[in-house]
């Protein structure tokens, strides 16, 4: 007896001698890493980094785990006293490990009978930011278990009850790869996490359990039952009287279910297509104090930005109202309804086919390419992008159809920017993220610009040539040796000698070949490189009418120097850039350099001023805008691109109108693809409704500054024979603006705004009030391009 005794205590000695080793060991690093208190203090928990507009309104995020930290002051009280009613009772008055919670699941798993979990708060925590996934080895989760154990025991000495839980609620997911509390809210009930209901924060913290089984936008019988379990649980510890629980329990889960993510917020293609590159590129010297390098995905920065919401959202309707109703004249065409525009493109469409998701998963699945060929000929169920709210239908096509459908959409880019500051207040890569990737304003993405390149080289005749506005000009087609007859067209070039300032109005082509007769290919090359064109460029004549292909945002760029007073201001996507805890790591300066006098820009606002006056752009004058404005419309040759560029004091603005591929476009005869008529409204209906917001501070009444010396006193002439090979080709002839009837076709209403809305979602209290109310429906039956609204070309019509 007395030798069993022996080794029982030898045994129990030893066992607890053990369980001291085993934790010496893990608290030491022998069974596998731990935390310091520096770790401790420092949690590496990923963060998403989120983006910002001017006004702080929440554009999207980056991230590999939807995370973003909130303070304790910022969490409402009722997210508290469910959790800790919920998860932790004792919470309070345990310091890291529940005794008691302890020895009821070790009783559970004696008596196979378990009675719920003992993990704390603390240990949850534990296991959030160090320890990963819940191991399933059950020695393994011993293991994982005691480590939970001490450094939810270090955590309980290092931080405060509030910080513990901040941490907690900062961390734990909520399923659907949304993590911590703040994102929590505003994913499921679109309101920040002070602002919680006491039945929204149980529905919160019920999903803690079993994020999948208990989301109430995937299980909303099973969410319900277990926001009524959380409820009982706050009456059990007092937080919550029986009669206040039985009323809250009959009401529904009132979800407001939205999702940031890369197709939605505000502004998709900017934030997708620059400003990660963009951070990229300002943080790429930049490192953290532990020597890393900043992660976008992980480190939890915000990103300021200079997109104003209410004008991106001015400026999505605008574009999504103006091409509709575009699309709507364009699917008129034989060509396009009858689909003779794809004859003789085989090697395209195979091209297109080969370049789809289902074409390659196909392959993947074992599919040779005849077979493929088959299946894309095969009609089957899809949704498909189209002109209505929802920018989408349903609809029975083939696969092969439907690439030829979204081939004859027209395509889009928009930019609006302040010309002193540089700061981008609206980008408007293409008509919808979701389904066309392609960002039409980006430098990446070029098309032949056309007349809009014509105020370069007015702009040089009068900075460096001494022309003048009043100077005549010569109104004929020019002999380039070595290139021929410049322009090619002699419909461009009728004669006569028009002043300078009208063949800019006007946009004469003969003109523009007089002016590069005089200034020389590649002198203009130079100027244009000193504007900041960030395209090498080759010195062909036909430059003088815009032969070259050039990105939206350079454009944007070399404008920028006549409203700028001289100066040329580069585009400025990104004000300031924080770490995770709010310091300024990166703040963005304006990039502004004279390429031009104060003279020359002056000159140039208002011969351009013309255009608006009695030239290409005069339509505009019926969108009510008071301030001077100087313009310019672009059309390429058959039709193939549309573009207006306009400003004023104290906006730029600049759109594109074209179909991605260049040989499917308006017919060469047509007026509806000319610059004034397929380009044009956009920046009409977006200058209307900025000028009318009075909230954002700009004047409808600005003026060009005149200076104080008015004339040039450069006064020569230049000539450069150029030879070489042939030039490309030009623009054909610019035309005016016709009679309104030639811009709309049949059958569109011009009267009032379509009711396409933008693709960004600024917060419910930040939507502006929409102009009018939904037409009703006519139940006629529509095809998927015939689902845009009858949305206005046509600006209002002032009355006499």
């Amino acid at each position: 007896m007395t030798r069993a005794v022996s080794l029982l205590w030898k045994a129990t000695i030893g066992f607890l001698l053990l369980v001291v080793l085993l934790f010496v060991a893990t608290n030491f690093g022998l069974l596998g890493k731990m935390p310091s208190i520096e770790d401790l203090q420092n949690p590496s928990a990923s963060l998403a980094s989120e983006v910002y507009a001017d006004d702080g309104t929440p554009m999207g995020k980056f991230y590999l785990e939807d995370r973003s930290p909130v303070g304790f002051k910022d969490i409402s009280p009722y997210v508290i006293k469910a959790l800790v009613a919920t998860e932790d009772e004792r919470f309070y008055d345990h310091s890291g490990i529940d005794g008691k919670s302890l020895l009821r699941a070790v009783k559970g798993v004696v008596t196979f009978d378990p009675a719920g979990g003992a993990s704390t708060i603390s240990q949850q925590l534990a296991l959030n930011l160090f320890g990963g996934q819940r191991a399933t080895n059950k020695l393994t989760r011993g293991v994982q278990k005691i480590k939970e154990w001490i450094i939810a025991v270090k955590l309980e000495r290092n931080f405060t009850k509030d910080e513990i839980i901040t941490y907690y609620l900062n961390t734990v997911a909520f399923g659907d790869n949304v993590y911590g509390i703040r994102n929590a809210a505003r994913t499921f009930f679109q309101k920040e996490p002070d602002r919680l209901e006491l039945t929204e924060a149980a529905v919160l913290v019920g999903m803690l359990k079993a994020n999948t089984t208990y989301n109430p936008r995937r299980n909303p019988k099973a969410a319900l039952d277990r926001r009524n379990t959380v409820l009982d649980q706050m009456v059990r510890n007092n937080f919550l009287s029986d009669a206040d629980a039985s009323k809250l329990k009959q009401e529904p889960i009132k979800l407001k279910y939205k999702k940031l993510d890369a197709n939605s917020g505000i502004a998709p293609y900017f934030r997708e297509n620059v400003v990660k590159d963009e951070v990229r590129k300002l943080l790429k010297d930049l490192v953290k104090s532990n020597g890393e390098k900043y992660d976008i995905y992980r480190d939890g920065l915000k990103i300021y930005t200079t997109i104003n919401p209410h004008m991106q959202l001015y400026a999505e309707e605008a574009v999504a109202q103006n091409v509709a109703a575009r699309q709507r004249v364009f699917k008129q065409y034989g060509f396009v309804k009858n689909g003779t525009v794809f004859n003789g493109r085989d090697k395209e469409l195979e091209k297109f086919m080969k370049q789809s998701d289902r074409w390659r998963a196909q392959k993947e699945d074992g599919l040779t390419d005849e077979e493929n060929r088959a299946v894309f000929n095969k009609p089957v169920q899809m949704k498909i992008f189209a002109w209505n709210a929802k920018r989408e239908t349903d609809t029975t096509l083939s696969p092969l159809d439907s690439i030829k459908y979204l081939k004859t959409l027209l395509q889009s880019g928009f930019m609006a920017m302040e010309p002193q500051t540089g700061f981008v207040k609206a980008w408007v890569g293409g008509i919808d993220y979701k389904t066309f990737k392609i960002d039409h304003v980006n430098l990446n993405v070029k098309r032949q610009v056309g007349s809009t390149i014509k105020p370069m080289l007015y702009c040089q005749a009068i900075e460096e040539a001494g022309f003048s506005p009043e100077t005549p000009l010569q109104n004929v087609q020019q002999n380039f040796p070595g290139y021929g007859l410049v322009p090619a067209n002699g419909k461009g070039a009728r004669g006569g000698s028009p002043p300078m300032a009208v063949a800019l109005a006007q946009s004469l082509n003969g003109c523009a070949a007089y002016l590069m007769k005089q200034i020389g290919p590649q002198r203009f090359v130079d100027f244009l490189n000193r504007c900041q064109v960030q395209t090498k460029l080759d010195a062909y004549p036909s430059l003088a009418l815009g032969s070259c292909d050039l990105s939206l945002y350079e454009m944007m760029w070399m404008y920028t120097m006549f409203p700028g007073r001289g100066f040329n201001t580069r585009p400025q996507f990104i004000s300031r850039i924080e770490d995770r805890n709010g310091n300024i790591i990166v703040n963005v300066a304006p990039q502004i350099k004279e390429v031009i006098s104060e003279v020359a820009a002056y000159n140039m606002c208002k011969m351009m001023g013309g255009a608006v006056k009695f030239g290409t752009a005069t339509r505009m004058n019926a969108y009510g805008v008071k301030a001077e404005m100087g313009a310019k419309t672009g059309t390429t040759n058959d039709n193939t691109d549309a573009w207006f560029m306009v400003y004023t004091p104290e906006l730029l603005t600049g759109t594109w109108v074209g179909c991605d591929e260049n040989w499917i476009h308006f017919p060469s005869s047509s007026a509806e693809g000319y610059g004034g008529a397929a380009a044009l409204p956009a920046c009409g209906m977006f200058l209307q409704k900025v000028y009318n917001d009075r909230k954002l501070g700009y004047d409808n009444e600005a003026k060009f500054v005149k200076p104080a010396i008015d004339k040039n006193d450069i006064n020569y002439d230049y000539f450069q024979n150029v030879n070489g090979p042939q030039s490309p080709d030009a623009e054909g002839e610019d035309m005016g603006n016709g009679n309104i009837d030639d811009y709309f076709g049949d059958g569109l209403d011009t009267n009032g705004l379509g009711q396409i809305g933008g693709e960004s979602e600024l917060p419910v209290n930040e939507q502006p009030k929409p102009n009018n109310k939904p037409k009703p429906d006519t139940g006629r039956k529509q095809d998927p391009a015939d689902k845009a609204p009858k949305a206005v070309l046509q600006a209002p019509v002032r009355k006499n």
